[in-house]
């Protein structure tokens, strides 16, 4: 596959600064690729210039992480500022891609911009109502989201750092094979949360969220239900599964095709929560075939 050089810079987006990489010819239509935590736009390097001869692929830092904007307090993370940060970047209908948070931004992209979203493609992360409603039922899935609750106290940032991130790292890892970070990927890694002025910004994306996890065994009865006919994605819509994954599990997904119509699912073997950098190669071409499906 052909691969292109990559410029990045800090462009404004909502007003703020943001550091933004680049790959191809910005007469291509955009694909904006979006991370999760705790990674940064640098973790799309193996995979976007795979992408690079067909599309305009972005891949930005979000807010509170590497060397974008990162204000301190949890107010400043809501869904609708971190959906905003992300709308300038999508100047004509855009492929639209999300793993792990950054599927939730994804989402809200989607949902409140389907002018401006051409396709979506979720890797590894949830659609709002069905992982809201695993978390509540107190069963395998709230289980494995038990990590939200010790994220949310105040002081986790600064006991996630320490030692040289190693409570980050093991956190990171959850039984899944990180044999990929490691020498200069883990130091890029290391770099990018020193960037970010401490993990707190990342941090604070749950801190600031919503949804609510039940202890295991105890499921929760008094949640506020979701309006769901402003959760529809109205446009194509691919779902890659790594199936390795112990952090989401595949019951969070189940149901989906009640908000998102034109749903492609696609298992993806011997890959977990991490399966873009696993397997960049094989996702895509998984990803240009179904885009390319789409046009015919």
């Amino acid at each position: 596959m052909h691969k292109a050089e990559m410029q990045a810079g800090h462009e404004t987006l909502n007003g703020q600064s943001f550091y933004v990489r680049r790959w191809g010819d910005p007469d291509l239509q955009p694909m904006l690729l979006l991370h999760g935590f705790p990674e940064f736009g640098g973790a799309w390097v193996d995979f976007a210039p795979l992408l690079a001869q067909r599309y305009h692929v972005i891949a930005p830092d979000q807010r509170g992480y590497g060397q974008s904007y990162a204000p301190h307090d949890v107010a400043a993370y809501t869904a609708p500022q971190l959906v905003a940060d992300m709308a300038p970047l999508l100047r004509a209908p855009a492929v639209v891609v999300g793993h792990d948070w950054g599927a939730a931004v994804a989402y809200g992209l989607a949902f409140a911009h389907p002018d401006l979203v051409s396709h979506l493609i979720i890797a590894n992360g949830v659609h709002p109502a069905p992982f809201q409603r695993e978390m509540a039922r107190g069963g395998a899935q709230s289980e494995a989201s038990q990590y939200i609750n010790y994220l949310r106290q105040e002081g986790s940032e600064d006991r996630l750092a320490a030692d040289d991130f190693a409570k980050l790292l093991t956190l990171f890892s959850a039984k899944m094979d990180m044999s990929w970070l490691s020498g200069a990927t883990l130091k890029r890694y290391k770099h990018a949360w020193q960037d970010a002025g401490g993990l707190r910004g990342m941090v604070n994306w749950y801190r600031a969220s919503p949804l609510k996890v039940a202890a295991p065994g105890v499921p929760l009865t008094d949640l506020r239900p979701m309006p769901a006919d402003r959760l529809q994605v109205r446009c194509p819509h691919l779902l890659l599964w790594g199936q390795g994954d112990t952090a989401l599990l595949p019951q969070s997904t189940e149901g989906l095709e009640d908000f998102a119509p034109n749903l492609t699912r696609l298992e993806i073997a011997e890959a977990d929560h991490w399966l873009f950098h696993q397997r960049p190669e094989f996702i895509a071409g998984c990803v240009l075939g179904w885009l390319a499906a789409q046009r015919d």
